[in-house]
């Protein structure tokens, strides 16, 4: 047995070097250093990892005020549930900080046995998963997003209504391994996060969910985040507001009682007539939600026949279990068709044949997850919170976690308009 180990590692060692010999006799060129076109392109003509010469490109809208810096994700072009990196929305409230990741580092301590630094060398050795899942900031789809009048009002598209949300497949080291490292003190219940950016942004999370399933993430669909998305490390919270995922992570504080920060408790408080015009401070599990993504608000029909209606659907408490699709505005719903891969906490890509008529109708979609909550009519979701018909009307109003279902009107020219609140 000791032989044909030795003989193995003889022939993988002389494979090797007869690799290596052919390579240093290739030209320059052939290695890629002078040539950079892509496989069967014409020299210099293509560079690797570039879009083909002749693709439309796909592009992020943009808004900006004072506080926040937002880049939508351009949901109508979507296929499938990944989002391109380069496509992800992004959310900030100061200045990208430009981090050099050999000088990185993010500490734990507090209520822990080891206070610790870890940089991304130390990062990069321990036990690492991967993770398909959404990120969703906590005020995507609320009223104010349906503005179209006012000073800071958008084109109502689903971009602009529903764009601050993408999906991808996020790796790191898983959060519990971390918190095993430095040692939690058994009084222990919560985590504090604080982002290394100008605002030092920070945020509160459960420490019985960064125990179960959070990581830190230093990378973004196989490659380093990019520095919107926290390069070159981050938290990632699945399920929760993307508000908890704090971004070019600085430290974690271990307490034994949540922190009243300012973005948590001030900035992201929204008074609700249902908890006695109080504000609730800690909101964290997004609820089921979906959308039509095609055709929707700022696209046409060009005639009447045959359309493919489809959209994403996701939950923070899990699963997609199945989405219904209307056609006429609600009065009757049948059930879509869901694609692979249906992954929990991530989106989930439905379709629906349809054939339109050329008359006048409203579509929408409405989701179910696996815990057995539905996603709610606007009526629904203001009567559970106890809005009345005032507050339906006032579509600027402050509200996050919003996930009524979204209506899209067709009118006989084929144009789409948003009705949500119509």
């Amino acid at each position: 047995m000791d032989s044909n180990r030795s003989g193995r590692r003889r022939f993988l060692k002389n494979a090797a070097l007869a690799a290596l010999a052919a390579g240093a006799g290739q030209s320059a060129s052939a290695q890629g250093v002078t040539d950079t076109s892509a496989p069967g392109a014409q020299p210099n003509t293509h560079a690797h990892g570039q879009p083909a010469r002749l693709a439309a490109p796909a592009g992020r809208a943009m808004t900006k005020t004072i506080t926040h810096t937002t880049y939508y994700t351009p949901l109508a072009d979507s296929v499938g549930i990944i989002t391109p990196a380069s496509l992800h929305f992004m959310q900030s409230h100061s200045r990208l900080p430009d981090i050099d990741p050999e000088k990185y580092s993010f500490i734990i301590h507090g209520l822990v046995e080891r206070p610790l630094a870890f940089s991304m060398d130390d990062l990069k050795r321990l036990p690492s998963v991967s993770k398909i899942a959404f990120l969703e900031c906590l005020g995507n789809t609320g009223p104010r997003r349906h503005a179209s009048e006012g000073k800071n009002a958008t084109p109502v598209t689903v971009q602009f209504t529903h764009g601050i949300m993408s999906c991808n497949e996020w790796g790191g080291v898983p959060l519990s391994v971390l918190l095993k490292e430095v040692g939690v003190k058994k009084e222990a219940s919560w985590v504090v996060a604080e982002g290394g950016d100008g605002s030092k942004y920070s945020y509160c999370v459960p420490l019985t969910k960064a125990m179960d399933d959070c990581m830190v993430a230093y990378l973004q669909n196989g490659e380093p985040l990019r520095q919107e998305q926290g390069f070159p490390a981050r938290l990632f919270v699945p399920g929760f507001g993307a508000n908890h995922s704090v971004k070019w992570l600085r430290r974690l504080m271990i307490t034994d009682e949540p922190y009243m920060t300012w973005d948590q408790s001030v900035h992201h408080a929204a008074s609700r007539v249902d908890l006695g015009n109080k504000s609730r401070w800690f909101n964290f599990v997004w609820p089921p939600k979906s959308v039509i993504t095609r055709p929707s608000a700022g696209l046409k029909l060009n005639a009447p026949g045959y359309y493919e209606i489809t959209g994403l659907a996701w939950s923070g408490w899990g699963k997609v279990r199945k989405v219904d699709v209307s056609v006429d505005g609600g009065k009757s719903w049948k059930e879509a068709k869901l694609q692979d891969p249906i992954l929990p906490m991530a989106h989930t890509r439905f379709n629906f044949d349809w054939t339109w008529n050329g008359e006048e109708t409203v579509i929408m979609s409405r989701c179910t997850d696996d815990q057995g909550e539905v996603q709610p009519t606007l009526a629904e979701l203001n009567r559970n919170w106890g809005r009345g018909e005032k507050d339906r009307l006032e579509p600027i109003s402050n509200t996050h976690y919003w996930n009524a279902i979204q209506p899209w009107k067709i009118a006989k020219d084929g144009s789409i308009t948003d009705v949500l609140f119509a």
